[in-house]
């Protein structure tokens, strides 16, 4: 399995900057596009941004100038800045990976549990 641990989440007021990170481990032959999701309360799960294994990065138009994701393929590391926070961006983060375990599988979908960001007004 690959399993997926987010950090960084937390309580910051509007204007204010958060960092999120999220390391990959387990069986990984490859690891492929790396992205973070989020959901607020009520609302369906939405991408944040997204990049793949060569550095290609694709924002959500809410985030974009704002939100930066980048990644480390020596760590198996995403990561997410966050600026200009607003009330709005207040939801559970989630890190997403697609990878293969091995040459032989196809590649599959793996999540972390969530972190919580909030934004205060």
């Amino acid at each position: 399995q690959v399993q997926l641990v987010e950090s960084g989440g937390g309580l910051v007021q509007a204007g204010g900057s958060l960092r999120l990170s999220c390391v990959a481990s387990g069986s990984i032959f490859s690891l492929n596009a790396m992205g973070w999701y989020r959901q607020a309360p009520g609302k369906q799960r939405e991408l944040v941004a997204t990049i793949t294994s060569g550095g290609s990065t694709n924002y959500a138009d809410s985030v974009k100038g704002r939100f930066t994701i980048s990644r480390d393929n020596a760590k198996n590391a995403v990561y997410l800045q966050m600026a200009s926070l607003t009330p709005e961006d207040t939801a559970v983060y989630f890190c997403h990976c697609n990878a293969k375990r091995n040459r032989f599988l196809r590649s599959d979908d793996y999540w972390g549990q969530g972190t919580q960001v909030t934004v205060s007004a």
